[in-house]
């Protein structure tokens, strides 16, 4: 019996030391759980700035998801849409202006440059083009405002 309770107390303090260097090795900061996406997008720093809507597919070289999500995205282009990829390592200061920080990030913008959707991550198509769609059919953020019904 005393033979059981000294293994019980051996086991014991092992598992209080196993919890405090578990413990210590916790970081001081948070764990990031979401990226931010911007808001707005200069026109100027896409290719044909005077398509009424463009649709950024910011990706990596290095991303296993990104080219599929480009391939997605690019039957979407139109004389209406302009579809561009936005490869970190040919265009690392369009990333950094816009505080692009996960890819693939996908952001729907008008021709203000007001995003009007976005994704963090691949989506499927049809979430990809329902978005699309949906952004396009909205009115522009202050129409209309004034009218009556």
């Amino acid at each position: 019996m005393t033979e059981r309770l000294l293994i019980a107390a051996v086991l014991l303090v092992g598992a209080v030391a196993l919890a405090v260097v578990l413990r210590r090795r916790e970081p001081d900061q948070p764990l990031r759980t979401s990226w931010a996406v911007p808001t707005w997008l200069d026109r100027q720093d896409f290719a044909d700035p005077a398509t009424p809507w463009l649709v950024a597919v910011f990706t990596s070289a290095t991303c296993r998801s990104c080219q599929d999500t480009v391939a997605k995205a690019q039957p979407l282009a139109s004389d209406e849409v302009v579809v561009e990829e936005v490869e970190v390592g040919a265009r690392a200061d369009l990333h950094e202006r816009y505080g692009i920080e996960a890819v693939p990030t996908i952001v729907v913008a008008d021709a203000e440059g007001v995003v009007r959707g976005s994704f963090l991550g691949p989506p499927s198509t049809a979430e990809l083009w329902a978005r699309v769609a949906e952004a396009r059919s909205d009115p522009p953020p202050g129409a209309g405002a004034g009218s009556s019904p």
